[in-house]
């Protein structure tokens, strides 16, 4: 089937490159209208081609946000969908609660939780002035769900965060029809991810945990992505979907 997000206006933060690109390629090809958007101007410029609208948003900055979503009501565009997928993972500084530092933990919290709890934030806001109706989706861990992520202390605490903030917005928005929900990736092979989350053996320790027996790629996840963006999820809200190959099931 295509054409499932004909119609329908997105945002995709993080959109310039690993999972939330292919989101964002995604709901294209599904016929969406896609704003790409990312702190690098460059590869939001480049993501979005001719296919799509770039949009520099700093989600870690209240000013910026505001003003990415103002730029958007400005073209007439408001967006029915909206993935807040941004965020990072600062391999090499994150550790053990006893190890990690303040600043990694301030930066971490910044643009995982603050972050994302700002895209929702102005979502919810424009959606509610065009009337209601619409669909969240936050990009959470499966260390925000069970042990996984014990050596990255502040990753996991604010993926953990970013999934109460999704039930509380789903509860709180139920009734104007704005639905949210979190899709949970596994451990998924990006460049970024490859170049910076350690050695081959470590990447092949973490595929032997995966009852699937492979790594996730940043397709394996939009099919759920589109699934959640579409009206076939009119009755999803509040809920967890884990597209880990069976990591949080151990």
């Amino acid at each position: 089937m295509t054409g499932r997000l004909t119609g329908k206006t997105a945002l995709v933060t993080g959109a310039g490159a690993g999972i939330g690109r292919a989101i964002a390629d995604r709901f294209v090809a599904e016929g969406a209208r896609v704003v790409y958007a990312d702190r690098d101007a460059a590869a939001a410029e480049a993501a979005a081609g001719d296919a799509g609208i770039a949009l520099t948003v700093d989600i870690a900055d209240e000013s910026s946000v505001t003003a990415g979503f103002a730029e958007l009501a400005a073209r007439g565009t408001v967006p029915e969908v909206v993935v807040a997928n941004a965020g990072v993972q600062l391999f090499g500084h994150d550790a053990k609660v006893a190890d990690v530092s303040l600043e990694t933990w301030d930066r971490t919290v910044a643009v995982n939780l603050t972050g994302t709890f700002l895209t929702v934030k102005h979502a919810v806001r424009a959606m509610l002035a065009a009337g209601g109706g619409g669909s969240v989706i936050v990009t959470g861990s499966p260390t925000g769900l069970n042990g996984e992520g014990a050596d990255f202390a502040a990753y996991s605490s604010t993926k953990g965060g970013v999934h109460a903030l999704v039930r509380a917005t789903a509860m709180a928005y139920a009734r104007d029809g704005i639905r949210a929900n979190t899709v949970v990736p596994g451990y998924t092979e990006t460049s970024l991810v490859r170049a910076i989350s350690g050695d081959p053996a470590s990447r092949a320790a973490i595929v032997a945990r995966t009852p699937l027996g492979r790594a996730g790629t940043p397709d394996d996840v939009t099919g759920i992505m589109v699934y959640l963006a579409s009206d076939e999820s009119s009755y999803a809200t509040g809920a967890v979907f884990r597209v880990d190959g069976g990591m949080t099931s151990l």
